[in-house]
């Protein structure tokens, strides 16, 4: 009987914990053999050709305003109205003593003093700053002209000082976080809510003696808060788990915070000084915290054709469009030109499309706060105008029977001028003007003396562009200019004047040969104010152009005073 190994005949094969070591150290080897061999760069060509079109921004830029932008604007006209002289002003910086606000303070006292400069010329900006640590071009061309006496800066009369006075962070901060297990499912929710406070204090100082003006100050604070709030999701299917986390958060940010106190301090401030009724300005429907907020929810609300028709018919009650534009469409070039020149009017950024600043600079004159101290619309809805009912019964478009400001001229004389009076000007003397039209159009003024004769100020040399923007102040001349082209002197006695006209197109070329002479030369032919208005009206009609002289009295020069006769001395006594 033979004895038979009880393992002859079966095969040996290799345990399974082996094989797979053996794959996992193969497949390790070949993953480090090709890591040390170089990528080519040449197969990522294709990919990397849409680099510098992916680098680019995918949303259009936009002015940045704040709650108080249409105060500004209110401040402006205000500064006008109460005929102040023009006040040079510079800032110091403003400190930061958190660290927790960097931001350009200074900068956005700048553009606030300069919104309220627009048409009245009540500030003037002196940008002189000495920083050792941060030495750039203009600094040094400073500081060289100085020192060789040929350079000559002004000194302010007022500054504006000021510092973030406090940083509180998460005053108030709650957090919430539940969850639950199971066998099967997790679950988890977590959601989280904090606000921080920041404080801003301006004042007011006079720089000849370096002392805060007392009771000119500002002192604000604002809360801004982020939240945020999520859902986690997770289950297991067999030997397999799946999770999922949504959330979103939302942070209200420190720039846009910033502005509004600066802008808010400035109105203060600046009112204060001016003793103007600045609160006035303060009590906009437009300051609601909430406005553009509930604008955007409007826009998104009214969709593209909606947006498009409230806007265009803002544009025809505005005189932007004429009338008969109901059939233009969004790419009509009538329809982006007058979108172009409301945006520059009102200092968007020009694009030419109806965009939510657009939308909202159409329409936000139209919005007031109901009973309950909600905003509310008036004269329109999410899809366009609506019909409401005028005087004799009849219906129209509520935005086309707004009382829309004319299309006009605001010529005005400069000088320092008591209230209500305009006194003769002396033979010699300096006359200042300004002009102002409430729309984009093309801007000419001619002078005529006391015999009649007339020469044309605007445009020329140095302002050759003849089209300027709607509510700003042109200056005749321009005496903020170092060298302002021309000087407007009083002539002969006798009764004198300005006449400015605007247009919508480009007169200059179709005027009459006798008017088609260089700036500040008589011309021939042409007699008074009367004469160029005539001929204005030949061109372009007398809808196509609107006018406004002004006219002073000039006064011989007062003859000086005869010299005192010297009185005989009488001679000493003996």
């Amino acid at each position: 009987m033979t004895k038979r190994n009880a393992t002859s005949g079966s095969e040996h094969h290799p345990a399974p914990a082996a094989c797979n070591w053996l794959a996992a150290t193969m497949t390790a080897a070949v993953l480090l053999a090709g890591c040390a061999t170089p990528l080519d760069a040449r197969k990522d060509t294709e990919y990397q050709s849409h680099a510098s079109v992916a680098d680019r921004p995918v949303v259009r830029p936009v002015r940045s305003v704040s709650s108080f932008s249409e105060s500004l604007v209110c401040m402006d006209r205000m500064l006008r109205e109460a005929q102040l002289p023009t006040t040079l002003i510079t800032s110091k910086q403003f400190i930061d003593f958190s660290g927790k606000v960097p931001v350009a303070t200074k900068e956005m006292v700048t553009t606030s003093l300069s919104q309220m400069s627009r048409l009245s010329n009540a500030f003037r900006f002196v940008d002189f700053e000495v920083d050792i640590a941060r030495q750039d071009t203009v600094q040094n061309l400073t500081t060289i002209l100085l020192n060789n006496n040929q350079m000559q800066l002004q000194r302010p009369a007022l500054y504006v000082s000021g510092a973030i006075a406090f940083v509180d962070q998460s005053v108030i901060n709650n957090t919430m976080d539940a969850g639950v297990s199971g066998p099967r499912v997790d679950l988890g929710y977590s959601r989280s809510r904090s606000a921080t406070i920041i404080g801003l204090e301006v004042h007011l100082g006079d720089f000849r003696t370096r002392t805060l003006i007392p009771g000119i100050d500002s002192a604000n604070e604002v809360v801004t808060g982020s939240g945020g709030e999520g859902l986690d999701v997770g289950g297991r299917i067999g030997t397999y788990g799946v999770k999922f986390n949504v959330g979103h958060d939302y942070a209200v940010g420190t720039g846009a915070a910033m502005r509004t106190l600066v802008d808010l301090a400035m109105i203060e401030v600046v009112g204060k000084w001016a003793r103007v009724p600045y609160w006035q300005c303060l009590t906009l429907d437009q300051a609601n915290p909430h406005f553009q907020r509930t604008m955007q929810e409007w826009y998104s609300e009214s969709g593209p054709d909606g947006q498009f028709n409230l806007v265009k018919a803002s544009l025809v009650s505005q005189g932007y469009l004429p009338r008969e534009s109901e059939n233009l469409s969004t790419n009509h070039p009538l329809m982006r030109r007058a979108l172009a020149r409301f945006q520059a009017d009102r200092r968007l950024t020009v694009s030419g499309i109806v965009d939510f600043p657009t939308y909202e600079a159409a329409l936000n004159h139209f919005v007031t706060l109901d009973e309950a101290g909600a905003l509310s619309r008036i004269g329109w809805n999410s899809s366009g105008p609506e019909a409401v009912a005028v005087a004799d019964g009849a219906t129209a478009p509520a935005i086309g029977l707004t009382t829309a400001k004319p299309w006009s001229i605001d010529l005005q004389v400069e000088n320092p001028q008591p209230a209500g009076e305009r006194p003769a000007f002396t033979v010699g003397e300096q006359v200042f003007l300004s002009a102002t039209v409430s729309r984009a159009s093309h801007l000419y003024c001619y002078y005529a003396d006391s015999a009649g004769a007339v020469m044309r100020l605007l445009p020329n040399g140095l302002q050759p562009s003849s089209l300027v923007s709607a509510n700003e102040a042109i200056r005749i001349p321009d005496w903020m200019a170092p060298n302002p082209g021309f000087i407007l002197e009083a002539g002969r006695p006798g009764t004198e004047g300005v006449i400015c006209i605007a247009t919508q197109e480009d007169a200059a070329p179709k005027l009459p040969t006798d008017m088609q002479v260089p700036a500040l030369t008589v011309m021939n032919g042409v007699r008074g104010t009367q004469g160029v208005l005539e001929r204005f009206a030949a061109v372009t009609g007398e809808n196509g152009q609107v006018s406004q002289a002004i006219q002073w009295v000039v006064q011989p020069r007062r003859p000086s005073p005869p010299p005192t006769a010297a009185v005989p001395q009488r001679p000493a006594r003996q």
